[in-house]
């Protein structure tokens, strides 16, 4: 039998247990998801594969990726953020989820900026603007004029409408006060078909879905759209030689719901920071025309924030809507 003086203890001592991440031992103690807002294969999918796996000495756990791809990044989103804060879920968000998309859909179940805590930037992933037979430019100044000269009846493909090759083109296109027509398609491998078919002027896109074509001649690149020069293509000069202050790119990061208490983060973190200085992911995140990143969860905090703000501009201007 237990008596009232038993149970009172009891009840006295439960408040003073902790959350049930101390029940469960010190964190972690069990595998660790990354959802993911894409399919398997493509180079999104091969950053969050390369840095769960070298995350996971660090942490002393499995870390797997799962993928959730569909609305556009909304369906990952929602699940990272109704995840128990425990920091057993992350989400490997990107600009079109946690900054784009409360600009294009009109009812978006979540709120990433109040539903998740960022953990840190993973990579930072330049844009290339190419063209192929359809355009004379070598350079960027030259495709530039040609759009100008064309007043408007120029064609630019992208990976859908509101994706970061559609956004990133919308932007330079406004920054340089010019005009053309946009062709969205379903992916950015038949957009680029178009492209070397000689069908559209140019597109902007990611290095990974271009590098056969830049190797075989079938395109030319003409800039890229970071604010630096990437590191595999020394030679290709930036957006932001010819047109100031433009900066396009593709950004990785590692986010966890709300309410996950800051010792966790700070473990994840620091997790994260080592796997981002092995040499060996450094390379293959390279290969894939991404640059790694340490910027903190505060830092990457104010990132998403200001290109929510921007890209909510570039959407509004260009009346940018989605499928």
């Amino acid at each position: 039998m237990i008596d009232r003086r038993t149970l009172l203890g009891t009840a006295m001592a439960a408040p003073f247990a902790g959350p049930a991440l101390a029940q469960e031992g010190p964190f972690p103690s069990r595998p660790i998801r990354i959802l993911l807002a894409f399919a398997p294969g493509g180079g999104t999918d091969l950053i969050a594969r390369t840095v769960a796996n070298a995350m996971s000495p660090s942490l002393g756990q499995p870390v797997v990726v799962e993928n959730r791809p569909g609305a556009g990044g909304n369906i990952a989103t929602e699940a990272a953020a109704s995840a128990r804060p425990d920091g057993y879920t992350m989400l490997m968000g990107n600009h079109g989820p946690m900054s784009v998309n409360v600009s294009l859909f009109r009812n978006m179940r979540v709120n990433p900026e109040t539903a998740l805590e960022p953990i840190g930037l993973v990579a930072d992933a330049p844009l290339i603007v190419v063209v192929g037979p359809k355009s004379r430019a070598t350079n960027l100044p030259e495709l530039l004029a040609e759009i100008r000269a064309a007043r408007g009846n120029i064609t630019y493909g992208s990976a859908s409408n509101g994706s970061a090759s559609h956004l990133a083109a919308a932007l330079m296109l406004q920054m340089a006060g010019l005009e053309a027509e946009h062709v969205p398609f379903r992916g950015a491998a038949p957009a680029l078909t178009d492209v070397v078919a000689g069908h559209l002027h140019f597109m902007i896109t990611t290095l990974p879905s271009v590098v056969g074509l830049l190797t075989s001649n079938s395109l030319r690149p003409l800039a890229v759209t970071g604010d630096a020069r990437m590191t595999i293509l020394p030679a290709i000069p930036t957006v932001a030689e010819t047109i100031p202050g433009y900066k396009a790119t593709a950004w990785y990061g590692l986010l966890v719901p709300r309410g996950t208490p800051e010792p966790v983060r700070a473990r994840l973190f620091a997790a994260m920071r080592d796997a981002l200085g092995n040499p060996e992911v450094i390379r293959r995140l390279r290969e894939e025309g991404a640059e790694p990143s340490t910027l903190d969860g505060r830092g990457f905090a104010e990132l998403i924030r200001w290109e929510r703000e921007r890209w909510a501009t570039v959407v509004r201007q260009a009346n940018i809507t989605v499928d």
